[in-house]
């Protein structure tokens, strides 16, 4: 009698290969939408004082995977904030107010006499 077959375990993670010419995208505004079936994340970059931001990538998941990326922004953030300290959002009036809200002049100084 022969022992069962054991499947190999898939490794821990995937080996990635970036694909010639990819360039990274930077991103400050991400738009979120959703179907019963798909997370729609539309990243954009949006130039202070431009009323129009352009959508550099659009990434399309599923809910649950979408979840699973949630988990792991959610444990780097973690590690990240362990290592350089506390990421501090702010709080006033809304996160999209401090976020997005268009830009805004700095008020004038006074003339140095």
């Amino acid at each position: 009698m022969t022992a069962p077959q054991i499947p190999p375990k898939p490794s821990a993670a995937p080996a990635l290969t970036l694909p010639e010419g990819l360039e990274p995208q930077y991103a400050n505004l991400a738009r979120i939408a959703h179907s019963p079936s798909d997370i729609v994340i539309d990243f954009a970059h949006l130039l202070p004082g431009d009323p129009q931001a352009k959508i550099r990538s659009r990434v399309v998941m599923t809910p649950l995977n979408a979840k699973l990326l949630l988990k792991a922004l959610t444990e780097n953030l973690a590690r990240y904030e362990a290592a350089f300290g506390e990421i501090v959002v702010p709080v006033n009036p809304t996160l999209a107010d401090n976020l997005f809200r268009p830009f805004q002049q700095p008020p004038e100084l006074p003339a140095a006499e």
